[in-house]
């Protein structure tokens, strides 16, 4: 009989996947948009800001930091949920690969089809949806977000259940 190992994850192990998640997510992002459209990645946080505050507030450097403290806020409140069910629901640990493509995402659809559109943003229908950037959004998230927080409740999981 083999015992079901504990799900607790110390703070700062999520503290930690929060930062690397957030920071893996917006490198992602930058590298996009600066070979997708050559400019300057930083307008990516400018167009967080002004999902919240006016254009005139989101534009520069200002602006930058108001859109990187969103994202890091984003980021953070998913890794903070992912964690909470990952102790709560046993089918999460059972294999981290799917339950990392899972939560990548759940992510992309709470983003586009619920968080967005309560922003300043306009968000289009979900049947005007370009499928391609769609598809490479999502992709991003489940790479940069999903899998690594999957992967780090796993190993924590594992590792706490060793060390009891």
């Amino acid at each position: 009989m083999t015992a079901t190992p504990p799900k607790k994850i110390p703070a700062q192990t999520i503290l930690l996947s929060g930062l690397l998640v957030g920071t893996l997510d917006i490198l992602s992002a930058f590298v996009d948009f600066y070979i997708s459209r050559g400019k300057n990645p930083l307008v990516i946080l400018n167009y967080i800001a002004g999902a919240a505050v006016d254009k005139t507030t989101a534009a520069g450097t200002g602006g930058a930091f108001i859109g990187l403290l969103f994202h890091y806020t984003i980021a953070f409140s998913f890794t903070i949920l992912f964690f909470w069910l990952y102790a709560r629901v046993s089918w999460l640990s059972k294999n981290w690969v799917v339950t990392g493509i899972v939560y990548g995402l759940f992510i992309w659809v709470m983003v586009n089809q619920v968080i967005l559109r309560f922003t300043n943003l306009t968000v289009p229908p979900i049947n005007k949806i370009d499928i391609m950037k769609a598809s490479k959004a999502a992709l991003i998230l489940i790479c940069m977000i999903g899998l690594p927080l999957s992967f780090i409740a796993h190993w924590a999981s594992k590792k706490s259940y060793r060390e009891s």
